[in-house]
C-alpha cells in the first residue's frame, strides 16, 4: 500500500470546527465513540459496508481515536501520479479523525508522531492497488458552552482503491480501509 502524510497548517488549508453542522443544518456530527448505536444515521456507512466497519473499528473502545466526518465516491479521473496503478477506476473516501481525549487533541507533536507511525505501518502492509494519505490539520474545538473554543489538531485520512472497473476499485478500497483501521487500532495499543 502506498502511504504518506503531510502537515497542513497554513491559512489556506482546510480546518475542522468540532462539533460541526453543515450550513443548512441538515447534516451534523454524530458521536459514534460514545453512541455507537447512531451509526445508522451515517448515510455513507449504510451505503458502503467497508466504511461502516472502519467507523466501528476506529470508534471502538480499543481505539484512542474517534471520527468526525466521512464521505466516499467513485471516479474515472485519475491524476498523473496515480498512473502507477494502471487502473481505469478509483474508489476513494475521506474520514476526519480526532484523538478521543482533549489533551491529545491539543498536541501537534503527538499528531505528527501518530501520522508517521501510521504511515510506517501501512508501508509494511502487503502490496495492494491502494493508497492512504494522512493529513494533520487545524481543528477548533467548541465542545461545550462553558469552555472557550480551543485550537488543536485532527487527521484527514484519504483512502483510495484502484481497479480496472468500479467493482474492483471498490473492493481494493475496502481492503485499504481494513488495513488503515487495523493499523490505527494497533497504534492505539502502544500509545
Amino acid at each position: 500500500m502506498d502511504a504518506d502524510f503531510s502537515i497542513e497548517l497554513s491559512r489556506e488549508d482546510p480546518v475542522l470546527d468540532f462539533p460541526w453542522t453543515d450550513p443548512k443544518g441538515k447534516v451534523a456530527y454524530v458521536d459514534l465513540k460514545r453512541h455507537p448505536e447512531q451509526l445508522a444515521a451515517i448515510v455513507e456507512a449504510q451505503d458502503f459496508p467497508d466504511l461502516r466497519d472502519f467507523l466501528q473499528m476506529v470508534n471502538s473502545s480499543r481505539s484512542l481515536l474517534e471520527t468526525a466526518k466521512c464521505d466516499a465516491w467513485s471516479t474515472t479521473e485519475l491524476s498523473a501520479e496515480e498512473e502507477i496503478y494502471d487502473a481505469a477506476h478509483k474508489f476513494a473516501g475521506y474520514v476526519d479523525v480526532l484523538f478521543a481525549t482533549r489533551d491529545a487533541r491539543l498536541a501537534l507533536a503527538r499528531h505528527e508522531q501518530f501520522a508517521k507511525d501510521l504511515v510506517a505501518l501501512l508501508r509494511r502492509a502487503p502490496e495492494t492497488p491502494s493508497s492512504a494519505e494522512v493529513c494533520v490539520r487545524r481543528c477548533y474545538f467548541a465542545e461545550d458552552a462553558e469552555r472557550p473554543v480551543q485550537q488543536g489538531f485532527y487527521f484527514t485520512l484519504y483512502v483510495s482503491g484502484y481497479g480496472d472497473d468500479g467493482d474492483s476499485a471498490l473492493l481494493n478500497w475496502g481492503v485499504a480501509l481494513k488495513l488503515v483501521g487495523n493499523a490505527m487500532v494497533q497504534l492505539s495499543r502502544t500509545g
